[in-house]
């Protein structure tokens, strides 16, 4: 059976999990919400990953309810993460030690166990619409282009 961390010490002092302010004022508030969590945050995809692609990879930890795409907040195209809801925790947790690191479009993808889609969190919070890690990339990436 997979757990949230074997050691939850060791995943605090590692912050594996992105802390997510808007949501939450605090860390051991975040990792509460994780707690029984159905949902994978999937970051690093590339713009052209099609929501049938992530299904079909995703359904190999156990049976996917809904994929939602991240989108550009101002031109609604993809920019590069998605959200996974399964029917149960022990699938999302599955698809987080399975998958975190799987190739998808010549990309590696991380897979994070989430607290759970809001309205809203598909958009990029980055300043140009998409996400803040891509306006502070230095070099060009051709898979994180539209």
């Amino acid at each position: 059976m997979a757990t949230l961390f074997h050691d939850e010490e060791e995943a605090k002092q590692q912050q594996k999990v992105y802390m997510d302010r808007k949501y939450f004022s605090s860390y051991d508030q975040q990792i509460a919400a994780l707690r029984g969590s159905k949902w994978v945050y999937v970051g690093n995809t590339s713009f052209h990953t099609s929501e049938v692609q992530m299904h079909a990879l995703f359904s190999q930890a156990g049976r996917v309810q809904r994929v939602i795409m991240g989108l550009n907040s101002r031109m609604k195209t993809p920019c590069g993460f998605c959200f996974v809801e399964y029917m149960t925790c022990e699938s999302a947790l599955n698809a987080v030690s399975m998958l975190s690191g799987t190739i998808l479009d010549d990309r590696q993808i991380r897979v994070e166990l989430d607290f759970g889609y809001r309205t809203g969190r598909h958009f990029g919070r980055g300043m140009s619409g998409g996400q803040v890690r891509d306006e502070k990339r230095t070099g060009f990436d051709k898979g994180r282009s539209t």
